[in-house]
Formats: C-alpha cells, sequence, structure tokens
C-alpha cells in the first residue's frame, strides 16, 4: 500500500505546503501511515541557528526511522543547504523553495538508489508556485497562503535569499479557495504567506487591501484575520476596513523588531519610530478594542542598554499588547552577521526575559478590561476530558466555556472570565 508520513518545521506557509502535498498524495492513492510509510516528506525551517540544527535532525530521524521510505526533504534550509544535505545526509529527493510540484510525480517513478536534487540556485528569479486548491485548517479555521516571498532584506533575515523574490499569488485562484472554504464549513480564514502585506506589489493592478476587500465580501466568512502585516502596507483603503467591517479579527500582529531608530536603521527597516506610532494610533482610533501584537528582536549587534531601555518604553507607549520575543541569531550570509559589537548571549537572555515579563503583564492589563464583559467565541474545539469548549473572540482571547456538548464550529456569546 501507498502510504506517506510529514512533517513540517517552522511557520505556518510550511504547513499549509506541506499539506497541499498531503492533498496530492491523496489524489493518488496515498493514505497516511506513521508506522511504516513508503514516503516521508520533510519541509525544513531556516529561520534561525536553531531552526537549521532542528532541520538537520528530523532529516537524520527521518532517514533512520523509516529505511525503506523515499526520504524527501525541501524548504528554506534544504534551499540553502542542498548541496550539504545531499552529500552528507543522503536522503533520496531534495528540492528547496521552488520544484515541489515534481515531487509527487518523481516519487511515482523514484528508483532505489538514486539521490535527486532539483534544488534552484536562484530563488530571487522564482514565479509563484501553485501547488493547488487545498487547505491546510485548524478544525473551523483554515489557512491560505495569498504570496510567496519577501523583497525587504532586512539586514538579519535569510528569507529573501531562501525564499525569491515576493510574488502574488492570482486573485480570481484566491478568491475561489475562499469561497470553497467556507462552503465546506469553515467559520474563520487566516491569510498567510511570507511577506502577507507584500501581496499584489509585482501585479499591475492589485493590492493587499482590494484583495481583504474582495475576502471580506464572502458569503457567509464569518471571519477574516491577517497573520501579519508591516505597518507601511495599512495604508487608508485597510484603515477603512478595520474601521467598518465586523468580519474582520480585531487583531492585527505588526512586527516592530526594535523601538529604537538607530537600531531599526542598522537592522534595514523601513520605518521610524514616528512613523510606526502614528500608524499605530490610527488603528487603535478606528478600532478601540483591538488587540495589537508584535515581534521584537533584542541583542541585535551594537545594541546598547540605552538602545534597550528606549525599546522597552517605546513598547510601552505603543500600547501593544503582547510581545513575541527573539534573541538575535546571526544567519551566516546576512549583512548583521558581519556587524561588529555582536552580543553577549547573557545579555541576550537577560534583555529577552524583561520583554517576556513586559508581555505578560501587557497581556494581563488587556485582558481584565474585558472581564465579566459579554463576549463573542467561535468554538474551534472540544476537550473531551474536561467537558470545555474552546475558542477565540475576534481580538483572539481564549475562552474556555465548562460545557457536556460539543459545539465545535459553532458561534455562541458568554461573559467572559479570566
Amino acid at each position: 500500500m501507498k502510504s506517506y508520513t510529514t512533517i513540517s518545521l517552522g511557520c505556518k506557509v510550511n504547513s499549509y505546503e506541506i499539506n497541499s502535498l498531503i492533498a496530492s498524495l491523496k489524489e493518488r492513492g496515498y493514505v497516511e501511515d506513521n508506522e511504516n510509510p513508503t514516503v516521508a516528506i520533510i519541509n525544513t525551517c531556516s529561520v534561525t541557528a536553531t531552526a537549521d540544527q532542528k532541520s538537520r535532525q528530523h532529516i537524520r530521524k527521518l532517514i533512520n526511522n523509516y529505511p525503506n521510505a523515499i526520504v524527501v526533504v525541501m524548504g528554506c534550509y534544504s534551499q540553502g543547504q542542498h548541496k550539504f544535505i545531499t552529500n552528507d545526509i543522503k536522503p533520496n529527493i531534495v528540492t528547496g523553495t521552488s520544484n515541489r510540484n515534481k515531487l509527487i510525480d518523481l516519487i511515482e517513478n523514484y528508483k532505489p538508489g538514486e539521490v535527486i536534487d532539483i534544488t534552484d540556485d536562484k530563488p530571487r528569479l522564482y514565479q509563484y508556485e501553485e501547488l493547488g486548491i487545498t487547505t491546510y485548517s485548524e478544525n473551523v479555521r483554515a489557512y491560505l497562503k495569498i504570496q510567496d516571498g519577501c523583497d525587504n532584506f532586512c539586514s538579519y533575515c535569510l528569507i529573501p535569499y531562501r525564499r525569491g523574490r515576493s510574488r502574488s499569488r492570482d486573485h480570481e485562484t484566491i478568491l475561489k479557495e475562499a469561497t470553497s472554504l467556507v462552503k465546506n464549513g469553515y467559520q474563520e480564514i487566516v491569510l498567510t504567506g511570507i511577506h502577507v502585506g507584500g501581496y499584489g506589489k509585482d501585479l499591475e493592478s492589485d493590492s493587499f487591501s482590494s484583495l481583504v476587500k474582495d475576502l471580506l465580501d464572502i458569503k457567509d466568512l464569518y471571519r477574516l484575520r491577517i497573520s501579519s502585516i508591516e505597518e507601511s502596507e495599512i495604508d487608508d483603503e485597510m484603515i477603512d476596513l478595520i474601521n467598518n467591517c465586523d468580519n474582520l479579527a480585531n487583531h492585527f500582529h505588526i512586527p516592530l523588531q526594535s523601538g529604537s531608530d538607530t537600531v531599526l536603521k542598522r537592522m534595514s527597516r523601513k520605518y521610524n519610530k514616528e512613523q510606526f506610532l502614528n500608524k499605530i494610533r490610527m488603528i487603535q482610533k478606528a478600532c478601540p478594542n483591538v488587540a495589537i501584537t508584535t515581534d521584537v528582536i533584542v541583542g541585535f549587534p551594537g545594541e546598547t542598554e540605552e538602545e534597550f531601555l528606549e525599546t522597552y518604553e517605546f513598547i510601552k507607549e505603543c500600547g501593544f499588547n503582547m510581545l513575541h520575543v527573539f534573541p538575535f541569531s546571526s544567519r551566516e550570509g546576512t549583512v548583521a552577521s558581519r556587524m561588529p559589537n555582536q552580543i553577549d548571549p547573557r545579555i541576550k537572555k537577560e534583555r529577552t526575559l524583561k520583554l517576556i515579563e513586559l508581555s505578560n503583564k501587557l497581556w494581563d492589563e488587556y485582558t481584565k478590561k474585558f472581564v465579566n464583559k459579554e463576549v463573542e467565541v467561535l468554538i474551534e474545539q472540544y476537550d473531551n476530558k474536561n467537558q470545555l469548549n474552546i475558542g477565540h473572540t475576534s481580538n483572539y482571547l481564549e475562552v474556555k466555556i465548562p460545557d457536556l456538548e460539543n459545539k465545535t464550529g459553532k458561534i455562541v456569546r458568554v461573559t467572559y472570565k479570566k
């Protein structure tokens, strides 16, 4: 029997892509088998040095655990390290962040003993690769990939080199898939991509805001959520949608990375503190109960104590509600890896802990505002053991509701309790 097992490391985009391959495998008659599969596929990640290490470990683990399987490696780590993987680890089939639509045929026609590497070493020339209409879902929530790649070239990031230039998926194909998701019962759609807000910049007459507007118009779509968006990509049309569209989630993840203008300049970010704060204030004015979360990198090369404290205070000034904190990870090949004054790991750890503590405080303060108030919750799963319906509000408050009845997929109104 033809069978498969898969591993996806890193972001939701990777999960979406591997689920596309799973859909194609199922069309060819494959079934899931985590004990003795005929095919084992891994989608690797390379966002940090730790992600590289995990990718190597998992590739070797697949080879060791499934000696009779065709082991297939793809993703960001293999894009940059495919020669090492092919020559030293020796899986059966290797590609990077393109040519994934060729994998099923390669698997079907694989001959024992072959080591096949179809990685294209020119990712900046990639076109958008359509893997077919599919779904990556978590019960009632489905993820929808709308673009790939990035053109920002932040000084610390490998992604533009591994994923290639920003390229958008066809507008009508996105709408078709979204409509199909809604008809199939998915209540919430999460837009995902490597640089989601970059959608449309490579197209003549399209934009991220216009795509969002069309998606919000889909009949019976309960909620549209944006996974992450840069400050500069929230234009006046997007602010208008935030102000007027009830089915646009009241939660925005807007990466800051640093609250110091000098660090932002070294990072090659495309904004300064004043621009960023003005956009945050516009969103908060359009949607007073909005939850705004962010990413912050600590210990960037040359980050002084004063620059870190500047970031700490700016986070409070912006009124963020939660932080995703990352200690700087030097990536060979980036500008930042060659910068002087690399920060001691001990200092990075101390600063990370300080921001995590601040994040916990900010989230606690935000959630307190909703205690004893009625909230609307999309039930996403049921905990049989504890008899709880679990879901999220539009602004991403997690709510657990004691109930003997499983109400997954239903929308309920309850009084919020922490």
